[in-house]
Protein backbone atom coordinates (compact mmCIF):
# COMPACT_ATOMS: atom_id res chain seq x y z
CA UNK A 1 0.00 0.00 0.00
CA UNK A 2 3.01 2.30 0.19
CA UNK A 3 2.82 3.01 -3.53
CA UNK A 4 -0.88 3.73 -3.31
CA UNK A 5 -0.27 6.11 -0.42
CA UNK A 6 2.01 8.14 -2.67
CA UNK A 7 -0.74 8.21 -5.26
CA UNK A 8 -3.34 9.30 -2.74
CA UNK A 9 -1.10 12.08 -1.51
CA UNK A 10 -1.14 13.60 -4.99
CA UNK A 11 -4.65 12.85 -6.19
CA UNK A 12 -6.50 13.16 -2.90
CA UNK A 13 -8.94 10.93 -1.08
CA UNK A 14 -11.03 10.51 -4.22
CA UNK A 15 -8.97 7.38 -4.88
CA UNK A 16 -9.98 5.76 -1.61
CA UNK A 17 -13.17 7.41 -0.42
CA UNK A 18 -14.61 8.78 -3.66
CA UNK A 19 -15.00 12.17 -2.01
CA UNK A 20 -14.39 14.24 -5.09
CA UNK A 21 -16.96 12.29 -7.07
CA UNK A 22 -19.55 12.74 -4.34
CA UNK A 23 -18.90 16.35 -3.43
CA UNK A 24 -18.27 17.97 -6.78
CA UNK A 25 -21.30 16.97 -8.81
CA UNK A 26 -23.61 19.57 -7.33
CA UNK A 27 -21.80 21.51 -4.63
CA UNK A 28 -19.11 23.42 -6.48
CA UNK A 29 -20.01 27.02 -7.09
CA UNK A 30 -20.23 28.13 -10.70
CA UNK A 31 -18.32 30.95 -12.33
CA UNK A 32 -18.54 33.27 -15.31
CA UNK A 33 -16.42 33.71 -18.41
CA UNK A 34 -17.26 37.41 -18.77
CA UNK A 35 -14.33 39.81 -18.87
CA UNK A 36 -14.15 42.04 -15.80
CA UNK A 37 -11.45 44.01 -14.04
CA UNK A 38 -10.10 43.16 -10.61
CA UNK A 39 -11.79 46.19 -9.07
CA UNK A 40 -15.19 45.00 -10.30
CA UNK A 41 -14.88 41.50 -8.82
CA UNK A 42 -16.13 41.02 -5.29
CA UNK A 43 -14.29 38.64 -3.01
CA UNK A 44 -15.92 35.18 -3.09
CA UNK A 45 -18.40 34.53 -0.28
CA UNK A 46 -18.52 30.76 -0.80
CA UNK A 47 -15.68 28.34 -1.39
CA UNK A 48 -15.65 25.74 -4.16
CA UNK A 49 -17.25 23.24 -1.81
CA UNK A 50 -20.21 25.58 -1.29
CA UNK A 51 -19.37 26.63 2.28
CA UNK A 52 -19.70 30.29 3.28
CA UNK A 53 -16.36 32.05 3.77
CA UNK A 54 -15.13 35.53 4.60
CA UNK A 55 -11.93 36.44 2.79
CA UNK A 56 -9.94 39.35 4.28
CA UNK A 57 -9.62 42.40 2.03
CA UNK A 58 -5.84 42.09 2.15
CA UNK A 59 -4.20 38.66 2.31
CA UNK A 60 -0.45 38.57 2.88
CA UNK A 61 -0.02 35.34 4.87
CA UNK A 62 -1.48 32.07 3.63
CA UNK A 63 -1.09 28.30 3.88
CA UNK A 64 -1.71 25.91 0.99
CA UNK A 65 -2.35 22.25 1.76
CA UNK A 66 -3.18 21.51 -1.89
CA UNK A 67 -0.31 21.07 -4.41
CA UNK A 68 -2.44 22.24 -7.34
CA UNK A 69 -3.39 25.39 -5.43
CA UNK A 70 0.23 26.05 -4.49
CA UNK A 71 1.12 26.06 -8.19
CA UNK A 72 -1.65 28.56 -8.96
CA UNK A 73 -0.54 30.84 -6.12
CA UNK A 74 2.98 30.71 -7.58
CA UNK A 75 1.76 31.57 -11.08
CA UNK A 76 -0.21 34.50 -9.66
CA UNK A 77 3.03 35.88 -8.25
CA UNK A 78 2.01 35.40 -4.61
CA UNK A 79 4.29 32.52 -3.58
CA UNK A 80 6.30 34.75 -1.23
CA UNK A 81 3.22 35.12 0.98
CA UNK A 82 3.01 31.40 1.73
CA UNK A 83 3.96 30.64 5.34
CA UNK A 84 3.55 26.85 5.05
CA UNK A 85 2.62 24.18 2.50
CA UNK A 86 1.76 20.49 2.40
CA UNK A 87 4.53 17.91 2.12
CA UNK A 88 3.86 17.29 -1.60
CA UNK A 89 3.99 20.89 -2.83
CA UNK A 90 7.80 21.36 -2.72
CA UNK A 91 8.16 18.61 -5.34
CA UNK A 92 5.75 20.46 -7.64
CA UNK A 93 6.63 24.12 -7.04
CA UNK A 94 10.14 25.59 -7.00
CA UNK A 95 11.82 27.42 -4.15
CA UNK A 96 9.48 26.55 -1.29
CA UNK A 97 11.57 23.79 0.25
CA UNK A 98 12.41 25.84 3.33
CA UNK A 99 8.79 26.57 4.25
CA UNK A 100 7.23 24.57 7.11
CA UNK A 101 5.61 21.44 5.65
CA UNK A 102 2.37 19.95 6.94
CA UNK A 103 0.97 16.49 6.28
CA UNK A 104 -2.33 17.16 4.52
CA UNK A 105 -3.74 13.92 5.92
CA UNK A 106 -2.74 14.63 9.54
CA UNK A 107 -3.30 18.31 10.18
CA UNK A 108 -2.72 19.84 13.62
CA UNK A 109 -4.72 22.86 14.74
CA UNK A 110 -2.06 24.23 17.07
CA UNK A 111 0.59 24.20 14.34
CA UNK A 112 -1.67 25.92 11.83
CA UNK A 113 -2.80 28.59 14.29
CA UNK A 114 0.79 29.31 15.35
CA UNK A 115 1.63 30.24 11.76
CA UNK A 116 -0.94 33.04 11.99
CA UNK A 117 -2.18 32.87 8.37
CA UNK A 118 -5.25 34.78 7.24
CA UNK A 119 -6.27 32.04 4.79
CA UNK A 120 -5.69 28.29 4.55
CA UNK A 121 -6.45 26.50 1.29
CA UNK A 122 -7.51 22.87 1.73
CA UNK A 123 -9.18 20.04 -0.17
CA UNK A 124 -11.41 17.17 0.93
CA UNK A 125 -8.36 15.08 1.78
CA UNK A 126 -7.55 17.43 4.67
CA UNK A 127 -11.14 18.01 5.78
CA UNK A 128 -12.09 14.34 5.97
CA UNK A 129 -12.35 13.22 9.58
CA UNK A 130 -10.73 16.41 10.92
CA UNK A 131 -13.79 18.50 11.76
CA UNK A 132 -12.53 19.31 15.25
CA UNK A 133 -9.22 20.60 13.91
CA UNK A 134 -10.86 22.96 11.46
CA UNK A 135 -13.36 24.22 14.03
CA UNK A 136 -10.42 25.30 16.20
CA UNK A 137 -8.72 26.96 13.24
CA UNK A 138 -11.85 28.88 12.29
CA UNK A 139 -12.44 29.91 15.91
CA UNK A 140 -8.97 31.46 15.80
CA UNK A 141 -10.20 33.79 13.06
CA UNK A 142 -8.54 32.00 10.14
CA UNK A 143 -10.49 31.57 6.90
CA UNK A 144 -10.50 27.98 5.64
CA UNK A 145 -11.09 27.72 1.89
CA UNK A 146 -12.04 24.29 0.52
CA UNK A 147 -11.28 23.45 -3.10
CA UNK A 148 -12.43 19.85 -3.72
CA UNK A 149 -10.74 17.87 -6.48
CA UNK A 150 -12.57 18.73 -9.68
CA UNK A 151 -13.92 16.07 -12.02
CA UNK A 152 -14.09 18.12 -15.22
CA UNK A 153 -11.83 20.44 -17.17
CA UNK A 154 -14.47 23.16 -16.94
CA UNK A 155 -14.44 22.96 -13.15
CA UNK A 156 -10.64 23.03 -13.13
CA UNK A 157 -10.75 26.35 -14.98
CA UNK A 158 -13.27 27.67 -12.46
CA UNK A 159 -11.00 26.55 -9.61
CA UNK A 160 -8.07 28.51 -11.04
CA UNK A 161 -10.18 31.65 -11.44
CA UNK A 162 -11.64 31.22 -7.95
CA UNK A 163 -8.18 31.03 -6.35
CA UNK A 164 -7.17 34.19 -8.22
CA UNK A 165 -10.33 35.96 -7.08
CA UNK A 166 -9.68 35.12 -3.41
CA UNK A 167 -6.39 37.02 -3.76
CA UNK A 168 -7.82 39.91 -5.79
CA UNK A 169 -5.88 38.71 -8.82
CA UNK A 170 -8.86 38.35 -11.16
CA UNK A 171 -7.12 39.52 -14.33
CA UNK A 172 -4.07 37.31 -13.79
CA UNK A 173 -6.39 34.38 -13.17
CA UNK A 174 -8.29 35.19 -16.33
CA UNK A 175 -5.03 35.15 -18.29
CA UNK A 176 -4.17 31.69 -16.94
CA UNK A 177 -7.62 30.36 -17.81
CA UNK A 178 -7.68 31.98 -21.25
CA UNK A 179 -4.32 30.43 -22.13
CA UNK A 180 -5.48 27.06 -20.83
CA UNK A 181 -8.70 27.18 -22.90
CA UNK A 182 -6.84 28.28 -26.03
CA UNK A 183 -4.45 25.31 -25.78
CA UNK A 184 -7.34 22.92 -25.16
CA UNK A 185 -9.26 24.26 -28.16
CA UNK A 186 -6.25 23.71 -30.44
CA UNK A 187 -6.12 20.04 -29.47
CA UNK A 188 -9.89 19.62 -29.52
CA UNK A 189 -10.03 20.91 -33.09
CA UNK A 190 -7.62 18.20 -34.24
CA UNK A 191 -9.14 15.53 -32.01
CA UNK A 192 -12.56 15.98 -33.58
CA UNK A 193 -11.13 15.02 -36.99
CA UNK A 194 -9.66 11.71 -35.80
CA UNK A 195 -11.68 8.63 -36.74
CA UNK A 196 -9.11 6.00 -35.70
CA UNK A 197 -10.11 5.76 -32.04
CA UNK A 198 -7.14 4.12 -30.35
CA UNK A 199 -7.82 2.31 -27.07
CA UNK A 200 -5.81 3.77 -24.20
CA UNK A 201 -4.94 2.40 -20.77
CA UNK A 202 -3.65 5.06 -18.37
CA UNK A 203 -1.91 3.69 -15.28
CA UNK A 204 -1.66 6.00 -12.27
CA UNK A 205 -0.29 3.19 -10.09
CA UNK A 206 1.70 0.19 -11.32
CA UNK A 207 1.73 -3.50 -10.48
CA UNK A 208 1.02 -5.07 -8.07
CA UNK A 209 -1.69 -2.45 -7.40
CA UNK A 210 -2.75 -1.01 -10.73
CA UNK A 211 -5.03 2.02 -10.53
CA UNK A 212 -6.71 3.78 -13.41
CA UNK A 213 -9.97 5.66 -13.97
CA UNK A 214 -13.25 5.67 -15.83
CA UNK A 215 -15.83 8.36 -16.52
CA UNK A 216 -16.19 11.26 -14.13
CA UNK A 217 -12.45 11.98 -14.05
CA UNK A 218 -10.87 14.84 -15.99
CA UNK A 219 -8.14 12.51 -17.30
CA UNK A 220 -10.81 10.51 -19.12
CA UNK A 221 -12.01 13.74 -20.67
CA UNK A 222 -8.44 14.47 -21.79
CA UNK A 223 -8.14 11.09 -23.52
CA UNK A 224 -11.38 11.80 -25.38
CA UNK A 225 -10.26 15.31 -26.32
CA UNK A 226 -7.23 14.00 -28.20
CA UNK A 227 -9.49 11.64 -30.17
CA UNK A 228 -8.91 8.34 -28.36
CA UNK A 229 -10.92 6.04 -26.08
CA UNK A 230 -10.28 5.06 -22.47
CA UNK A 231 -10.40 1.26 -22.14
CA UNK A 232 -12.25 1.70 -18.83
CA UNK A 233 -14.68 4.40 -19.97
CA UNK A 234 -17.56 2.10 -19.03
CA UNK A 235 -16.61 2.46 -15.36
CA UNK A 236 -16.79 5.40 -12.95
CA UNK A 237 -14.19 7.45 -11.09
CA UNK A 238 -10.81 6.14 -9.84
CA UNK A 239 -10.65 2.36 -10.00
CA UNK A 240 -8.39 -0.53 -8.96
CA UNK A 241 -7.62 -2.73 -11.96
CA UNK A 242 -6.69 -6.40 -11.89
CA UNK A 243 -3.84 -7.48 -14.13
CA UNK A 244 -6.25 -9.80 -15.94
CA UNK A 245 -8.67 -6.94 -16.68
CA UNK A 246 -5.87 -4.71 -17.93
CA UNK A 247 -4.58 -7.39 -20.31
CA UNK A 248 -8.10 -8.24 -21.49
CA UNK A 249 -8.74 -4.58 -22.37
CA UNK A 250 -6.16 -4.92 -25.19
CA UNK A 251 -5.02 -1.29 -25.23
CA UNK A 252 -3.37 0.09 -28.36
CA UNK A 253 -1.49 2.59 -26.21
CA UNK A 254 -0.50 2.54 -22.55
CA UNK A 255 0.22 5.78 -20.71
CA UNK A 256 1.70 6.00 -17.23
CA UNK A 257 2.44 8.88 -14.89
CA UNK A 258 4.00 6.64 -12.25
CA UNK A 259 7.10 8.42 -10.94
CA UNK A 260 8.07 6.23 -7.99
CA UNK A 261 9.74 3.63 -10.24
CA UNK A 262 13.11 4.15 -11.93
CA UNK A 263 11.57 3.48 -15.35
CA UNK A 264 7.80 3.00 -15.36
CA UNK A 265 7.67 2.54 -19.13
CA UNK A 266 10.27 -0.23 -19.14
CA UNK A 267 8.55 -1.91 -16.19
CA UNK A 268 5.40 -2.24 -18.32
CA UNK A 269 7.31 -3.42 -21.39
CA UNK A 270 9.06 -6.08 -19.28
CA UNK A 271 5.85 -7.65 -17.96
CA UNK A 272 6.05 -11.20 -19.26
CA UNK A 273 2.31 -11.84 -19.22
CA UNK A 274 1.69 -8.63 -21.20
CA UNK A 275 3.81 -9.54 -24.23
CA UNK A 276 0.75 -10.04 -26.47
CA UNK A 277 -0.96 -6.79 -25.42
CA UNK A 278 -0.98 -4.59 -28.56
CA UNK A 279 0.60 -1.60 -26.81
CA UNK A 280 3.42 -3.72 -25.40
CA UNK A 281 3.95 -5.69 -28.60
CA UNK A 282 4.26 -2.43 -30.55
CA UNK A 283 6.16 -0.63 -27.77
CA UNK A 284 3.46 2.03 -27.63
CA UNK A 285 4.01 2.77 -23.94
CA UNK A 286 4.69 6.35 -22.86
CA UNK A 287 5.37 8.36 -19.73
CA UNK A 288 3.20 11.43 -19.07
CA UNK A 289 4.45 14.14 -16.72
CA UNK A 290 3.25 13.25 -13.24
CA UNK A 291 2.61 16.74 -11.88
CA UNK A 292 0.87 17.98 -15.03
CA UNK A 293 -1.44 14.96 -15.17
CA UNK A 294 -2.04 14.62 -11.41
CA UNK A 295 -2.70 18.19 -10.32
CA UNK A 296 -6.03 19.66 -11.46
CA UNK A 297 -5.07 23.14 -12.58
CA UNK A 298 -4.13 24.99 -15.77
CA UNK A 299 -0.89 23.01 -16.11
CA UNK A 300 -2.97 20.02 -17.23
CA UNK A 301 -2.52 21.28 -20.80
CA UNK A 302 1.13 20.17 -20.65
CA UNK A 303 -0.06 16.62 -19.99
CA UNK A 304 -2.75 16.97 -22.65
CA UNK A 305 -0.12 17.83 -25.27
CA UNK A 306 2.08 14.91 -24.18
CA UNK A 307 -0.89 12.55 -24.41
CA UNK A 308 -1.81 13.82 -27.87
CA UNK A 309 1.74 13.37 -29.19
CA UNK A 310 2.08 9.92 -27.63
CA UNK A 311 -1.19 8.56 -29.00
CA UNK A 312 -1.30 10.34 -32.37
CA UNK A 313 2.22 11.64 -33.19
CA UNK A 314 1.44 12.34 -36.85
CA UNK A 315 -1.84 14.15 -36.26
CA UNK A 316 -0.33 16.35 -33.55
CA UNK A 317 3.07 16.91 -35.13
CA UNK A 318 2.52 20.67 -34.93
CA UNK A 319 2.77 20.45 -31.12
CA UNK A 320 6.32 19.08 -31.13
CA UNK A 321 8.01 22.48 -30.94
CA UNK A 322 5.63 24.07 -28.46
Amino acid sequence: MKKLSKLVAVLGLSVVFGLSACSNNNNQTSGTAETTTASEVALPTKDRGGEEIEIPEEVDKMVSLVPSVTQVIDDLGRKDQLVAVDTQSPAMTKDIDELPQIDMMAVDAETLISLNPQVIYVSDISLHGSENVWSQVKDAGITVVNIPTSNTIEDIALDVQFIADTLKEHEKGQELVDTMNKEIDEIKEIGETITDKKKVLFEISALPEIYSFGKGVYLNEMIELVGAENVFADQESWIPVTEEAAIASKPDVILTNVNYLDDAVQEILDRESWKDVPAVKNEAVYYIDNAASSLPNHHMTKALKEMALAIYPDEYKSLENE
